[in-house]
């Protein structure tokens, strides 16, 4: 009888805690690591099925610590703007969409980016002209904004007398008239106009956002928004339901929305919906054990809570320093009682100020309810005051980075650096910082904000720039990673953030057989073609869910 069930010889193996890769395999018996040894070993000790890496590498299957799977996957369903290359080219794509789909009474997706359109700012025009018969409403890539034509404005009832809600702005026209983009919470003044997303529907996107991640190599995820969104009444059915059917293979981990019109009122709804997810009775799948809390908004709409105050135009301070969603005294309240319920808070906070707010919170929760293994964890952290990066430690606070917006773009350098205070671009994405200081690193995509691919990320990270591109001075080349810790941010980093460290996420003998196959060993190529290598095979447990050999 074979000693294995699989073993992965003829390339080399990376976990975390090795600073480069090995020249061994991998031997695999009843869905988990049973061995890491020279291939020598492996073939003698036998194995039903082997698997030839051809030069490549096999690593721990990479966690996504922050996307939002339901949500891409359901766009991909809808109009999916995510590929447009212009203004123009978005608004053919909704023309084309619309002329494909008759019957939809409203057209609805996302995808399109800010730097696209002047001042981020796409207007209702131009979907009147493409869509005057249908209501339209589409999100924007970082889903901080909606762009609506005419007739959806109406049918939500915003005109020039409607007043900006406190967690958002209408874009005017001279006369006050809506724009057409909706910022924040602003956006939301649609919701009690669009129609709803049945279940089945939901569940077909999260189908959909599984064969998108397991082709990337991705074994598990936390999603980062798990309640009332796009038309779902509760993503946490989705999940209940593909656990059901038995379509959910990804390791998933719930993070249920906050609410922030309401107050500590809400613990025992979300105590709830935690105990729903634990008696579906796959936690290895499932669970619900975490708690997003919105503390701020992003840059490009001036929402980002900063200390120093936005520029104008005409590079002048204003009295604006952006939003926090949530009081900081009413922030500490509601982390210190999820705190003592066992919850593990996920925050997005992209401003400085917001950072800083959020880790006092976690000082506050500390401070009354006695340290502990939590999961609190900060996701985005655009810019990081440099008294705030050693906190992260000081507190066990797990700084969630998304490698991919380290390098420079266009929506850096339009639409956020004319318009933050000098100090603050100095002050963006310091990852080398963060783990020099001795922070605990995860690696999230925010897909589909941005591609779900950790190659491609952690090219970002490595590299602070795009494929193709330099790093840029103002990006501060010195807070690159190096790819060990990048790839064991993407791997063991995330696992431990989604709470999956006790069986995924390493090549330890005993964890699942959670595994990504590359076609090439990234410590063998230049860093600037880290984006090039590919995923051929991607396992959970040992079972293959994507197979591209």
């Amino acid at each position: 009888m074979a000693s294995f069930d699989t073993i992965f010889i003829g390339g080399s193996a990376f976990t975390a805690g090795w600073q480069t890769s090995r020249p061994v395999g991998i031997g695999v018996r009843g869905g988990r690591i049973a061995a890491v040894a020279p291939d020598d070993e492996l073939r003698a000790a036998g194995a039903a099925e082997t698997v030839d890496l051809r030069g490549g590498l096999v690593l721990p299957g990479f966690h996504d610590a922050h996307a939002h799977p339901v949500v891409g996957g359901l766009e991909l369903l809808q109009c999916d703007l995510s590929g447009a290359t212009s203004a123009e080219d978005a608004v053919a794509r909704v023309a084309a969409y619309a002329a494909a789909h008759p019957d939809e009474e409203w057209i609805r997706g996302g995808g399109w980016t800010m730097s696209h359109f002047p001042g981020g700012t796409p207007t209702r025009q131009l979907l009147d002209a493409v869509v005057p018969d249908r209501p339209v409403a589409l999100s924007n890539r970082d889903h901080h904004g909606t762009w609506a034509n005419s007739l959806a404005l109406r049918r939500a009832g915003i005109d020039a007398e409607t007043p900006d809600p406190a967690d958002g702005r209408i874009e005017r026209e001279a006369d006050g008239a809506p724009a057409g983009t909706l910022h924040e919470g602003a956006a939301g003044l649609l919701d009690p106009v669009l129609p709803g997303i049945d279940r089945a529907t939901a569940l077909r996107a999260l189908n959909r956002a599984q064969e998108e991640f397991f082709a990337l190599g991705v074994v598990g995820w936390q999603d980062a928004w798990v309640g009332a969104t796009a038309g779902i009444d509760d993503v946490l059915d989705a999940y209940l339901d593909g656990v059901d059917a038995g379509t959910l293979r990804m390791r998933v981990t719930a993070a249920l929305w906050w609410d922030r019109a309401r107050g500590l009122e809400q613990l025992d709804d979300l105590v709830h919906r935690r105990e729903r997810a634990a008696a579906a009775s796959r936690p290895d799948l499932l669970v619900a054990d975490t708690v997003k809390i919105m503390v701020d908004g992003v840059a490009e709409d001036f929402t980002a809570a900063l200390s120093a105050p936005y520029l104008d135009r005409c590079g002048h301070a204003t009295d604006n320093l952006g939003l926090t969603f949530v009081a900081p005294e009413a922030l500490a309240e509601a982390v210190t009682a999820l705190d003592a319920a066992g919850f593990h808070v996920h925050f997005h906070a992209l401003g400085d100020r917001a950072v800083t707010v959020a880790l006092d919170a976690i000082a506050a929760a500390r401070a009354a309810n006695g340290p502990r293994e939590a999961r609190h964890q900060l996701a985005h952290l655009q810019m990081v005051r440099r008294d705030d990066v050693p906190r992260f430690a000081d507190l066990g606070a797990t700084a969630n980075l998304q490698m991919l917006w380290g390098g420079l773009d266009e929506q850096l350098e339009q639409l956020t650096f004319p318009f933050v205070a000098p100090e603050l671009v100095a002050r963006h994405y310091p990852f080398r910082e963060l783990r020099d200081a001795g922070a605990a690193l995860c690696a999230g995509s925010d897909w589909p904000v941005s591609s779900a691919d950790p190659l491609a990320a952690i090219h970002v990270g490595v590299n602070r720039a795009e494929p193709g591109a330099s790093a840029d001075a103002r990006m501060d080349p010195s807070q690159a990673l190096d790819l060990a810790t990048a790839l064991s941010a993407y791997t063991a980093g995330s696992a431990r953030a989604c709470g999956r460290a006790s069986f995924s996420g390493t090549l330890a003998p005993g964890s699942a057989a959670d595994l990504a196959v590359l076609d090439t060993d990234p410590f063998a190529v230049d860093p600037r073609e880290l984006h090039a290598i590919r995923v051929r095979q991607t396992r959970v447990g040992g079972r293959m869910v994507h197979d591209h050999t």
